[in-house]
């Protein structure tokens, strides 16, 4: 995913210093220019202490800079307001993003606590702006005459998107309720953060210690990074699962120890659902004080205030995309559910097939209706391999090359790499960070830790971008092996990046694009990861370096709509979940969520309990400290998108068509914000999207049936 973070992107400032603002430039190499190769972050003396002094400075600066704004007595004007906003606080936005990315990915005590105070105050700096009175008296005044300022579209973009901002964060509101809306962000801010600690702690907690015999049906890749990791805790001899991605999945998947599977699996399920790192009352803070905050700012519910301002316009659009993939995609899954039976009674006679029993099902399934085992693959998918066939692609589609460069980086497993453009130019800087740890968020995600912005004299300066993920870790000599999936992560985590480092607003207030926009660049980029002239180019084997052989990539081909029910349905589910409980229209005091969410997916809609959410509110992280609040539905809407997408390059008979892949860099990845995002996709694509292709991919579509030669 894209880490969306509450930002308001700026450029430098001439600022009066003062003797209280000043100290920091001196001693704190954040605040000091980074005079490393590419003005990347000085990662190589940077310490966890140095990032809360850094931002308070930062703040002051950017106050200052937002105050000459107020006090200039010329008459409003594009350049001496909406121009000066939008170029104010560069330096908090460039120790921020540094700031959110390093906490997110490699979390300290020091970092861990800084984080719980300052993100309060950054919620309070950024209302004292959006709040100010006088300061939207001067974009009101320049927004009611916009159209007697002679300004270009981009310039008029940026004007309304400001304005919009600022109404959007209250601005007229009166003095009471911004007052009352600075409180409900600061605490909304607050609890954000002990949400994510609780979650974090939570998954750290949690080891399944093992013993020799209890290894049944497990992989050796699998058991030897289970050894791995059980050596690193302290606990050789011993093989050790935990609730990260790469450890528990391989679990469910294999592992014949059906009463172990159980135990992993409701280990995760269970994460802050109760004990010390209980996040349920944390729930019900969020949602009483988001229902609050809609009110406040004319909405019945939260999801009305969030979707508002997304291409979907209001919730019935995205109820009635979701219900239009629920029901086919619950069909499909109890389809696959009834052939999985036939197997588990074999193992389990009189038994109910549980949650914990459809991933090693599935794949017994796999096996048997596609000769097709997830073990034989993974030694093609190296993450070094992998990498490789993001780079392959990027040259092919858009004549992009990567070298690899050594610079600053705050853990020593982070690699990065210098990435130039079609004619040698430097487009910007790809860091990657690949393996889990104990101070990193689970998932994947990418985000700038500078943006791209632009000189006074009109030059670009490229952005540093940073792709993070929790991929198994490489054994002993023995590379890193991905799975299918952790391929199309980084597929996907590699769109993100190409859409930021392709990014070319002047302005950097149009950097941002509508939610159920934003994964569009992302998830186009899975459509090429298993296609044969791709795998042919990366899918190596790391020992033999043979290339992958056709019958497995026949296979995986075959495959594609396995399990397709299951994936939908778990996908869908979050989803609904995520806009049901932002859609409550009052809250009424505490209410138990693990019920509400019941009700509203099993009791309902039919979920079945063989299949749980991809998700549950205590660990959702996404809608809850991740900036996808009533907009889990996003990876749906944009799968829309980014089929249809994918249908222009297969239109051409050529996956690779650079004309059609410099039509979607210039209409799509450049542009960012400069317009709304159907404009954009329709000046790309020539028409509205077409959901068919969608439900195609997901095999949830059937064939219209052809009408009767003959008329009635």
């Amino acid at each position: 995913m894209r880490k969306i973070v509450l930002l308001l992107a700026f450029a430098a400032m001439t600022v009066v210093s003062c003797e209280k603002t000043q100290k920091p430039l001196a001693d704190n190499p954040l605040t000091a220019e980074w005079n490393t190769p590419y003005e990347v972050p000085p990662f190589d003396i940077v310490e966890s202490r140095h990032y809360e002094p850094a931002l308070e400075y930062a703040m002051a600066v950017h106050s200052a800079e937002i105050d000459a704004i107020v006090r200039n007595n010329d008459e409003p004007a594009f350049e001496n307001v909406i121009l000066a906003y939008d170029n104010a606080g560069e330096l908090l936005s460039r120790v921020r993003n540094t700031f959110e990315m390093v906490a997110s990915a490699d979390k300290d005590d020091v970092l861990a606590a800084a984080e719980e105070r300052l993100m309060p105050k950054l919620a309070a700096h950024y209302d004292e702006i959006l709040l100010n009175e006088e300061l939207f008296a001067k974009i009101d005044l320049l927004y009611n005459k916009r159209g007697a300022l002679d300004l270009t579209a981009r310039q008029m973009r940026l004007l309304e998107k400001i304005h919009n901002r600022f109404v959007r964060a209250g601005a007229l509101l009166n003095r009471a309720d911004k007052k009352r809306l600075k409180e409900i962000n600061s605490e909304l801010s607050a609890i954000s953060v002990k949400y994510g600690n609780n979650i974090l702690a939570a998954t750290n907690a949690y080891m399944l210690l093992l013993d020799r015999d209890q290894l049944d049906g497990l992989p050796a890749s699998v058991r030897d990074a289970a050894a791995d990791r059980a050596a690193a805790a302290g606990h050789a001899g011993k093989w050790a699962f935990t609730l990260h991605k790469p450890s528990w999945i391989p679990f469910l998947t294999y592992s014949t120890k059906r009463d172990l599977r159980e135990q992993i699996y409701t280990a995760y399920l269970k994460r802050c659902d109760g004990g010390d790192f209980d996040n349920r009352p944390l729930i019900n803070d969020f949602i009483r004080l988001r229902t609050e905050k809609a009110h406040l700012l004319g909405y019945e519910s939260y999801a009305d205030y969030v979707i508002a301002d997304e291409m979907a316009g209001d919730k019935k659009a995205v109820y009635s995309l979701l219900e239009d993939i629920w029901t086919p995609a619950l069909e499909r899954a109890s389809d696959e559910l009834e052939q999985m039976q036939t197997l588990f009674e074999r193992d389990f006679a009189g038994e109910t097939f549980a949650s914990w029993d459809w991933w090693y099902y599935a794949e017994k399934l796999r096996k048997r209706d596609y000769s097709l085992d997830e073990e034989m693959l993974r030694p093609y998918f190296s993450s070094d391999n992998v990498r490789h066939g993001i780079f392959f692609l990027a040259n092919r589609l858009y004549g992009l090359t990567f070298r690899p460069v050594s610079l600053p980086v705050y853990n020593d497993e982070c690699s990065a790499f210098m990435v130039s453009d079609s004619d040698d130019t430097l487009l910007g800087i790809l860091y990657f960070d690949l393996y889990p740890r104990d101070g990193k968020g689970a998932g994947a995600w990418c985000g700038y830790y500078r943006e791209p912005t632009y000189d006074e004299n009109g030059v670009r300066k490229a952005p540093v971008v940073g792709i993070v993920c929790n991929f198994p870790r490489p054994v002993g000599d023995t590379p890193a092996q991905l799975s299918t999936d952790d391929v199309s992560t980084l597929f996907h985590e590699f769109g993100h990046a190409l859409h930021f480092l392709f990014s070319n607003t002047t302005y950097r207030g149009l950097l941002d694009v509508e939610g159920d926009f934003v994964e569009l660049p992302s998830q186009i980029m899975e459509n090429w990861a298993f296609e044969t002239d791709v795998l042919n180019n990366y899918a190596t084997h790391y020992r033999t370096g043979d290339v992958i052989p056709k019958h497995l990539v026949d296979k995986l081909h075959r495959s594609g709509l396995f399990n397709q029910g299951f994936a939908t349905t778990e996908l869908v589910a979050s989803a609904l979940s995520d806009l049901d409980i932002h859609s409550l229209e009052s809250y009424d005091g505490e209410f138990d969520v693990d019920a509400f969410e019941y009700d509203a997916l099993n009791d309902r809609r039919g979920l079945i309990p063989q299949i749980e959410p991809r998700y549950h509110y205590p660990y959702f992280s996404h809608i809850f400290d991740g900036g996808y609040s009533a907009g889990y539905y996003f990876y749906i809407w944009a799968e829309v998108l980014d089929k249809d997408a994918f249908d222009a390059f297969r239109q051409t008979g050529d996956l690779f068509d650079r004309r059609t892949a410099e039509k979607f860099r210039r209409e799509i990845l450049e542009k960012g914000g400069s317009e709304d995002g159907m404009t954009m996709y329709r000046a790309f694509r020539g028409s509205d999207p077409d959901r068919t292709p969608l439900l195609k991919a997901r095999g949830l579509w059937n064939e219209p049936e052809e009408e009767s030669a003959e008329q009635e």
